[in-house]
């Protein structure tokens, strides 16, 4: 092979081990900072906390539940309206976590016990899925699926 030949093929070769290391060892975040931001937002719910929920999701978060697309402030809005007192405990489990250092998702269930209005007892299953971006360095929810488990 002449020189330059040798030099068209390695020089390509390197190029794509390169990248294809660097692709390798892109560094991942901790998932538990992904379910901390999920369980702050549904502390959030629990209080009908309109700040609470703004502060853990973007600017843009939507939520889609029931065929319907909420945003923090209409899903405020709607508990205060029908619901006087909402007294809730949410339990999540079998979470699937996939996170790299600049976006995550995850899918898991959720479980929620509650007395509504303060006479109510009422018990919902959800399979959910979210996903999470990472903005200035923190992690912020901006998009939640939810569907009653059968």
């Amino acid at each position: 092979m002449h020189d330059n030949m040798k030099t068209r093929f390695v020089l390509p070769f390197a190029a794509l081990v390169l990248f294809l290391g660097c692709q390798q060892n892109q560094p991942t975040d901790d998932p538990e900072v992904l379910k901390k931001i999920l369980f702050d937002y549904f502390d959030g719910i629990k209080v009908k906390d309109l700040n609470k929920l703004n502060a853990v999701t973007t600017a843009n978060f939507v939520l889609f539940e029931d065929g319907k697309v909420w945003t923090n402030d209409s899903l405020v809005t709607n508990l205060n309206k029908y619901y006087k007192t909402l007294d809730a405990t949410f339990t999540f489990d079998n979470f699937d976590i996939n996170v790299d250092n600049t976006s995550g998702n995850m899918r898991y269930f959720n479980h929620c016990d509650c007395i509504i209005n303060d006479t109510s007892k009422m018990s919902f299953n959800w399979i959910e899925s979210a996903s999470f971006v990472k903005i200035d360095g923190n992690w912020k929810m901006n998009f939640l699926h939810s569907s009653i488990r059968k």
